[in-house]
């Protein structure tokens, strides 16, 4: 299936070829997201005002993980394998954990420190619910300051935004981006 919205071709605007190549590692395109976005400079622009990716107020690897559980639980392999490609090793998640990522659960043997088993319980808990019952909050705040636990929420928010941009126009799968796994057999 192609996209739904085809991308913008090049030449762009000054103002949005800067911000292309001010995102992408030296001789890969842009994304396919970005180039559909840049379709509308100010849409564009917003939605790169949103992203989060800078130094934030949470390390490399529990932003990762808190993206790439929204974006498999939303079954965006558009999203979840541009960041597993690009940050995965990164942030240093194995396989095995990024198997639990894509198909499991907080309680996987993969997951042996705590936090990470408590930033996928949050990600699950905001997209089964919409928001987080007292008892887990309670662990959350706990665990975090009042700006990460924000910076938690407002990334799972953005990711899953995201996520409806990549599933609901058809985004082709970009071919570097790594693939979900495959489900294990259950016995």
């Amino acid at each position: 299936m192609s996209a739904r919205i085809k991308c913008a071709e090049p030449p762009f605007s000054a103002a949005v070829q800067f911000r292309l190549d001010s995102l992408m590692p030296a001789g890969v395109p842009p994304l396919a997201l970005f180039t559909m976005l840049a379709r509308d400079e100010r849409l564009f622009e917003r939605f790169m005002g949103g992203g989060l990716l800078d130094k934030g107020n949470l390390d490399l690897r529990h932003r990762e993980i808190v993206i790439d559980r929204v974006t498999a639980r939303c079954a965006s392999e558009y999203e979840w394998g541009v960041h597993v490609a690009f940050f995965a090793q990164k942030a240093g998640l194995t396989d095995n954990q990024l198997q639990s990522l894509a198909h499991g659960a907080a309680g996987d043997a993969c997951w042996s420190d705590e936090t990470d088993r408590l930033l996928i319980r949050i990600c699950d808990e905001l997209h089964e619910t919409a928001t987080i019952g007292d008892d887990l909050w309670k662990l959350f705040s706990g665990s975090f300051s009042d700006a990460a636990c924000l910076e938690v929420l407002m990334l799972a928010g953005f990711y899953r935004t995201v996520s409806y941009l990549t599933n609901a126009t058809a985004l082709p799968l970009e071919r570097f981006a790594a693939r979900f796994p495959a489900k294990p057999v259950q016995s």
